[in-house]
């Protein structure tokens, strides 16, 4: 079925051949323009053009195209026929002639000059009226390979074979004949739209979703259309298709007509003969930077501040850092964000995985101008941006970039706490800062320090105005792919719980005592402790347990590894299993309820003199994952009994309190790796 608007060449202007007979007489008329023949009609060209597209044999395809639009060449080879190649051969009219005659154009008489050859003015005396019928088949060639069929797109050619991955954008023409293959995986099909897709998406992907084809495959024929905004997003046929607010390009897509080649997943071309130049590839998706994960959001200003040209600029500037992120399946991610009057996201993160389609879609962000209301976007994109549906991965740090061009014109601190809360790190890139006149406009001048994640300068970043930007690129690129300072996102550094049993027992003795402390020290020291982040506890047993600090006692760091350096050494006996018991009841009992994910690191250096097996499994029910390090007389079964599963890589052991050390790296591991499968 045709779409609205197609004009073909109506049935009445062909003749059974499929000569089309108005063109042969357009054809023969630039011809006689060519060769400029005044009076003189052309000789009767005898050519029979044989148009059954099925007999049209390649060569004949490939010189039609090198003929096509290229009568003066035709032309050229008519004057050669003049011109004349040997005796009898006619000449052109000369310049000086009698228009009077009817019969063509005549010469005045020359005169013989000296050293003229008889024959020479002779053969110039009369030329002749008709062209030598030795031309006549060149230009007979010539006509009838300007009116070969167009190979390529046109009814019953031959189906380009394109890749499952392949998008219309990569199809260069208004209509084309493709074939799918069959087998590609619905769940990686990148489509937009409904009926009317955006042209980066995925031709096949937008077959099945619209029902034209099945995963097996099939011919499609695909149609370009303009551009246009707000694609929607429809669940059809096992695919989810995806929102665009706007793009520069469409497609859709019918039922095309079968063809004899096979589906390779290699796109091919048949529309012009081979140049020597490889054909290009429909680009795979990359893994990305792996070293660099994170969810980020580029919030970028759209108000009337920045204006249209600097608009355009801070677009460039967002696009290089997009770039150098290293965009990829496995690597960052990033959406879009436009804040001025009201919020807009112009794409989420789940829309493109590969930096090309991301330039692509920051290219086509229009201006929109007002108020530069930050502080409602920022808010706005920490409630509405990062959700699961919008491609948020579990256990990945979230990031929004804020772009502000002078000052904001509404408050930015409300937003900040916001975006704390819901583990968002905010990060500011000021431009062109209000000088001393303007302060009086700026409703809050620090706000810059109320709104970042942190006020400790990694969270800030300025730049004196939008020109010669590409220094600042990798600056911001490094902050943004240093995840461990990333203490507003709900990492294994600041969303754990931990909770040391520190063996306090007379084997122990005072100075192996204080290399436990160290150990715990250097375990503690690691994590983000704040009052919304990591949280540090330590109970110290014999026959008894004592409670050193709990979870809620200390919010800092610095207050936290104090007050494990001056734990008072207890000696005694050796009590684990009640130990244990008293932990999860007195310890991680009040904090049942935190968001957090609970730990307990468990450091002794003998056999305990009561059951351990029945509370480590109490422990593990309550969902406190267990370490077990055990030092000097440490029974390995004791470890392994009270450790979380897989045992191995719960359980530790060394013979000397020395090699404490080693372990710190192991536990912190363990605990990182244990909370990312819990997000999961």
């Amino acid at each position: 079925m045709e779409p609205a608007g197609e004009n073909p060449i109506p049935a009445e202007t062909k003749s059974e051949e499929g000569c089309w007979i108005p063109m042969v007489e357009r054809i023969t008329n630039q011809l006689t323009g060519f060769l400029k023949i005044r009076g003189t009609r052309l000789p009767t060209l005898g050519c029979v053009c044989f148009r059954s597209r099925n007999s049209v044999s390649t060569r004949a395809r490939s010189w039609k195209v090198w003929f096509r639009g290229r009568v003066d060449l035709v032309a050229l080879w008519g004057r050669k026929a003049w011109a004349g190649g040997g005796p009898g051969s006619p000449q052109p009219p000369g310049p000086k002639q009698s228009r009077g005659s009817p019969r063509g154009p005549q010469l005045r008489r020359r005169k013989t000059r000296v050293g003229d050859h008889p024959s020479s003015a002779r053969d110039r005396a009369a030329p002749s009226t008709t062209m030598s019928a030795a031309w006549i088949p060149v230009l007979c060639l010539g006509v009838c390979l300007l009116l070969l069929p167009e190979p390529a797109g046109s009814e019953g050619a031959v189906p380009i074979a394109i890749t499952c991955f392949t998008r219309g954008l990569d199809i260069r023409k208004e209509k084309a004949d493709v074939l799918c293959p069959g087998g590609c995986s619905l769940e990686e099909f990148s489509v937009f739209g409904n009926i009317v897709y955006a042209s980066v998406s995925s031709i096949c992907g937008a077959a099945i979703h619209r029902g034209v084809i099945s995963n097996s495959g099939g011919p499609v024929r695909i149609y370009s259309l303009p551009g246009r905004e707000n694609y929607s997003s429809v669940v059809a046929n096992g695919i989810q298709s995806q929102t665009l607010s706007r793009w520069s390009a469409s497609f859709t897509v019918t039922k095309g007509k079968s063809g004899t080649q096979e589906a390779t997943g290699q796109a091919v071309s048949t529309a012009r003969p081979s140049t020597g130049k490889r054909l290009k590839k429909t680009p795979e998706k990359k893994t990305g930077n792996k070293d660099c994960k994170a969810d980020i959001a580029f919030l970028i200003d759209g108000s009337f501040n920045i204006g249209q040209r600097r608009f355009n600029l801070q677009k460039n500037f967002v696009g290089k850092v997009a770039l150098m992120l290293g965009i990829g399946t496995e690597g960052p991610h990033v959406g879009l964000v436009q804040a001025s009057e009201h919020p807009k996201i112009e794409f989420y993160l789940k829309n493109f995985t590969s930096a090309k389609d991301v330039l692509f879609a920051i290219k086509e962000v229009g201006f929109r101008g007002g108020n530069s209301n930050t502080g409602k976007a920022l808010k706005h994109t920490a409630q509405k941006f990062f959700t699961a549906d919008a491609g948020v991965r579990r256990g990945i740090p979230k990031v929004v970039v804020v772009f502000i061009d002078g000052w904001p014109s509404d408050d930015i601190e409300e937003a900040g706490i916001v975006a704390r809360e819901f583990g968002v790190n905010v990060f500011i890139v000021s431009v062109a800062k209000p000088i001393p006149e303007e302060l009086g406009m700026v409703q809050d001048v620090a706000f810059v320090d109320k709104a970042v994640c942190r006020n400790n300068g990694f969270f800030s970043y300025h730049m004196p105005n939008w020109f010669g930007t590409t220094k600042y690129v990798k600056p911001l690129v490094q902050k943004l792919c240093t995840h461990e300072q990333m203490m507003c996102s709900k990492t294994c550094y600041n969303s754990v719980n931990i909770a040391f049993l520190i063996d306090g027992s007379s084997s122990v003795g005072d100075s192996n005592f204080r290399l436990m402390l160290e150990f715990v020290s250097n375990i503690a020291k690691t994590f983000e402790i704040s009052d919304i982040g990591a949280k540090i506890a330590a109970v110290q047993f014999t026959y008894d347990q004592r409670t050193e600090f709990t979870f809620t006692d200390y919010s800092t760091k610095e207050n936290v590894l104090a007050v494990i350096r001056n734990i008072r050494y207890m000696s005694g006996g050796t009590a684990t299993g009640d130990a244990i018991s008293f932990t999860v009841r007195n310890v991680f009992g009040p904090v049942r309820d935190s968001p957090n994910k609970n730990f307990l690191v468990i450091v002794t250096d003998g056999q305990s003199y009561d059951d351990v097996r029945g509370p480590a499994a109490a422990a593990h029910d309550a969902g406190i994952t267990i370490f077990s390090v055990g030092v000097a007389w440490a029974p390995l079964d004791d470890l392994k009994d009270m450790a979380s599963k897989p045992k191995e890589s719960h359980a530790f052991f060394t013979r000397e309190f020395t090699g404490l050390e080693p372990i710190v790296s192991d536990v912190i591991r363990g605990i990182c790796r244990d909370f990312l499968e819990s997000q999961q």
